[in-house]
């Protein structure tokens, strides 16, 4: 369950989301919830690519790290 929040919209902003969530079929809570999750979502993602582009700039970088990778190497779908 999740935690109760409360937020103040100016006239306009809460007008207009008003209008997206009837256009919906959904209340202004729902939408608001939707809205906020999928930024949540997408914050979570655009962390893991920088960290991910940080590893990748590292290991581009690193002769060692290179090896590494070379010695690793690339997963495969039939090991289990």
């Amino acid at each position: 369950m999740g935690v109760p929040i409360s937020i103040r919209l100016d006239d306009h902003v809460r007008d207009e989301l008003e209008a997206q969530a009837r256009a919906r079929g959904i209340g202004l809570a729902t939408l608001l919830r939707e809205l906020a999750t999928d930024a949540a979502r997408e914050a979570r993602r655009a962390r893991i690519r920088e960290g991910s582009a940080m590893v990748a700039a590292n290991v581009a970088a690193s002769p060692e790290a290179q090896a590494f990778y070379d010695d690793w190497g690339t997963p495969r779908a039939d090991v289990g």
